[in-house]
């Protein structure tokens, strides 16, 4: 095993010493599951199937908006407001 040194925020610490501490576990054997877990949903599908399903959608659905590509947080912020509304 390769020895390493990260930095956590606070309520990640907590979490992580909690998290451990409910398993029975050390941190760092909490920190390896965690990558794990991770890197098994992150490499389950291939990164070319990834990217060439992600390529068939570029130009598939219209917004009818013609600044979307400049003012896209813009519509994003008020889609989530307009959300919250509800």
């Amino acid at each position: 095993m390769k020895r390493t040194q990260i930095q956590l925020t606070e309520d990640q610490y907590k979490l992580l010493k909690e998290i451990s501490s409910e398993k029975n576990i050390s941190m760092a054997e909490a920190v390896r599951e965690a990558i794990s877990v991770y890197t098994s949903t992150i490499s389950a599908v291939p990164r070319e199937i990834l990217v060439r399903d992600a390529l068939s959608l570029v130009g598939k659905y219209s917004s009818g908006k013609k600044d979307l590509s400049l003012k896209h947080d813009d519509y994003l912020e008020k889609a989530f407001k307009d959300e919250g509304q509800k």
